[in-house]
């Protein structure tokens, strides 16, 4: 999911090896465990919830509103995430693990009779509800990619409250169908939600009529203002119940789900997510004491001894992700320009991601050159993504430029003089005089995007690329961040929203939901057709070859601009509040295993 900015694990059959991942520092234990109390926590700079119906589709599809929002109430089926790993976790899960018969063509699931809030059972008739809305209304759903789920499931049957059986189109890698597929049910309250209107009556209505459900839970969702006091978002499964929701201010304010049915270590009764619209601010916030979990901005890291001498602990949050920002290959009027490969390769040349994370994110951050992290240490990065295959060059972006037709005027505005389609020439839909006069619209609060923009508008500019910076709130650029079409306006050419993309709920990263021809999350539109069938392949196969060749065929296409994947967060920790630690790397939070002791 759309990400604001990866350890020893068995994943299904391939063993994976990750070192390194995150900060296992704890907060010191001093003093008397207390019963209660209220936690804050800083939301990342200009972002803060705007849906809660967890059916998000593609521009709402941030960790804002998933991980760290609808997460706290309403559980995943299958749940990943396990003291600091992205394994999968059964003891949150909603289901025991699944079971592949039939040659891998078949998965049973079967539930674990946790309760709603209201007392009634979760049952297959939940889970039943969300497949009818997914069915329906999958273009909608921000995870959904063309063929993959729910295409794939042929016929799915519920023969019993507890037991859900789905027969498969075709033999699929189990690994993959469980990290990458099943991850994504999200079991939806039928007994409450069932609905077409708040004065209807519950009915069987997603059976006769989905899209009508989807459209009512929608409409609720889109209206902020009532969060808070709307029925239908207080009957919940997960640890936590929505208190109340300030719709100017962004800020959720949660209160504990005491019938929970699963484990729950800490004892806060109250937590708050408190919205800035600066990284300054939040900073300013955390020295006066107002943040029990907050941040440190990169600009302020020579102050971190300051920080913990005022009672704080320091915790790099590190995540299993990818930092990027999408071309828009549908815009009609510069996306031919971002067809061509040369092109793209040009871009990618004049960023020194090496100089960026030293002189940008003072060393928080590490370099990212294709589709797959390649650090933490895993089994899945090739060798090919841990050297850069664009290094820094004006010259070679200049020789790119060029041979391929344009007439480039270093710190002016290039053009292209040699049109057509030939060797030589420009490229296809690139008419005589075309000027490359290109826009960026980036996400606002964060002094280090900030430097990153600025950055990629000098270095650009150096053979003609002239950038012009649209700075917008967060969940802004997002819902720009979307291929043209019907109700979709192209006015978009560039959007950094400032992070890329964290690697849940498609938890293993073959990257389906990010370059498949089709799929929601893919925003900028990139189609290729060899790349679709590599993508395909890691579906099927569990090889590492046939992993290998997908990254490294992306890694050198450049379906997208790489960017060094900075840490999520320099998070400060207040030392009497305990259990925060070690910090997930797929961005789920878990504050009902938090508690404070006495100073």
């Amino acid at each position: 999911m759309l990400g604001k900015s990866k350890w020893l694990v068995a994943v299904g059959s391939l063993a994976v090896v990750m070192a390194g991942c995150g900060s296992s520092t704890s907060t010191p234990s001093t003093g008397q465990r207390l019963s209660g109390g209220t936690a804050t926590m800083a939301l990342p700079p200009s972002t803060t919830p705007n849906y809660i119906f967890p059916f998000d589709n593609g521009g709402d599809f941030t960790v804002t509103n998933t991980s760290q929002f609808q997460y706290l109430m309403w559980r995943p089926l299958y749940w990943f995430g396990k003291n600091g790993t992205v394994a999968l976790n059964t003891s949150l899960s909603l289901a025991n693990a699944p079971v592949y018969s039939n040659q891998n063509k078949t998965v049973t699931m079967t539930l674990k009779g946790w309760k709603w809030s209201n007392g009634k059972p979760i049952t297959s008739r939940d889970v039943e509800f969300w497949m009818n809305i997914m069915k329906a209304e999958k273009t909608n759903w921000g995870g959904y990619v063309p063929g993959d789920f729910p295409d794939n499931v042929s016929s799915v049957s519920y023969p019993n409250p507890t037991t859900i059986v789905m027969n498969l189109n075709k033999a699929y890698n189990p690994t993959w169908f469980t990290y990458n597929e099943l991850s994504q049910i999200i079991p939806i309250p039928q007994s409450a939600w069932d609905k077409t209107s708040l004065s209807g009556a519950i009915g069987n209505w997603d059976v006769t009529n989905p899209t009508a459900v989807y459209n009512f839970l929608n409409s609720q969702s889109t209206s902020l203002s009532t969060w808070g006091t709307n029925p239908l978002w207080q009957t919940v499964d997960g640890p936590w119940k929505l208190s109340s929701f300030n719709a100017t201010s962004g800020e959720p304010v949660f209160v504990r789900n005491y019938s929970y049915s699963g484990p729950v270590t800490g004892s806060i009764s109250k937590f708050i997510e408190v919205p800035f619209t600066s990284d300054s601010a939040q900073y300013n916030a955390l020295l006066t004491g107002k943040l029990d979990y907050g941040a440190l901005p990169v600009a302020d890291l020579p102050q971190k001894a300051h920080v913990a001498s005022l009672g704080f602990t320091y915790a790099p949050w590190l995540t299993w992700s990818i930092t990027y920002f999408p071309y828009n290959f549908t815009n009609p009027t510069v996306g031919p320009i971002f067809d061509q490969t040369y092109m793209r390769q040009a871009m990618q040349t004049l960023i020194n991601q090496p100089a960026m994370i030293k002189d940008i994110f003072k060393g928080t951050a590490i370099p990212d050159y294709g589709p797959v992290p390649i650090e933490p240490a895993n089994s899945f990065a090739d060798k090919t993504e841990t050297q850069n295959p664009f290094p820094y060059s004006v010259s070679a972006a200049t020789r790119l430029l060029t041979e391929h037709g344009w007439t480039v005027v270093p710190n002016g505005t290039s053009s292209c003089t040699k049109p057509g389609t030939g060797a030589g020439e420009c490229g296809a839909g690139i008419a005589a005089g075309t000027k490359l006069n290109l826009t960026l619209e980036y996400s606002t609060g964060n002094s280090t995007i900030d430097q990153e923009v600025a950055y990629l508008k000098t270095t650009w500019s150096s053979v003609g690329i002239n950038l012009a910076l649209q700075p917008k709130p967060f969940n802004t650029v997002t819902a720009d961040a979307a291929p043209c079409q019907a109700g979709h306006p192209c006015n978009w050419e560039l959007a950094d929203w400032g992070g890329g993309w964290v690697y849940s709920p498609d938890y293993l990263p073959t990257g389906e939901d990010l370059f498949a021809t089709g799929a929601v999350a893919n925003y900028g539109g990139y189609s290729n057709s060899t790349a679709d069938q590599l993508i395909t392949a890691t579906n099927l196969s569990s090889s590492s070859s046939v992993f290998d060749q997908y990254e490294n065929y992306l890694t050198t296409q450049l379906p997208v601009v790489w960017l060094p994947v900075a840490d999520y967060a320099l998070s400060e920790i207040k030392n009497t509040l305990h259990g925060v630690t070690p910090q997930d790397p797929l961005l789920n939070i878990y504050p009902e295993n938090w508690y404070f002791t006495k100073g």
